[in-house]
């Protein structure tokens, strides 16, 4: 609240003595205007991928700390989301967050670079819509070379090549 003070001091040269005034004038108050819920910063279809993606089974319920219209179009398109092929979902998650503009290209170099054995594993685990890249390659079942060291190693390599 701001305040206001209003002083009245002796003229200079005055033969009586005049007393100093001061009145205090107080601003009025209003109240504080109230705001709607900012909007949501990611479109929905965003907004519901990630839910989906790292919520799992709970991706509904984080769909409800949305305002009402919002909570209700985003379920929707989760919905949709879910109904898709693991491919297709994967598929979407990856040109909405972020596959690389040179991922086809470092996906080859990679294979280029490592090892028969790492090579197998790497197309395995890689998703179809980056299988499509080795067309000269099929799946094969994991053998005995392929241990859980070499596992973890062609997740990462794929992470590092298409992040």
């Amino acid at each position: 609240m701001e305040v206001t003070r209003i002083t009245r001091m002796p003229r200079p040269g005055a033969k009586t003595q005049e007393q100093v005034q001061t009145v205090v004038v107080r601003a009025p108050t209003r109240p504080e205007p109230t705001r709607p819920p900012p909007s949501t910063s990611l479109p929905l279809e965003r907004i519901a991928l990630v839910a989906l993606v790292f919520g799992k089974g709970q991706a509904k319920e984080l769909l409800d700390g949305l305002r009402e219209p919002e909570a209700r179009q985003a379920k929707a398109l989760l919905e949709g989301f879910a109904a898709l092929s693991s491919a297709q979902r994967q598929a979407r998650v990856a040109v909405e967050f972020g596959v690389r503009p040179d991922a086809a290209v470092r996906l080859k170099s990679v294979m280029e670079e490592v090892p028969e054995v790492l090579r197998r594993e790497l197309f395995r685990r890689l998703p179809p819509y980056h299988r499509s890249l080795f067309p000269e390659r099929r799946v094969e079942p994991p053998d005995a070379a392929a241990t859980p060291a070499v596992c973890a190693l062609a997740e990462r390599l794929i992470r590092e090549a298409t992040r």
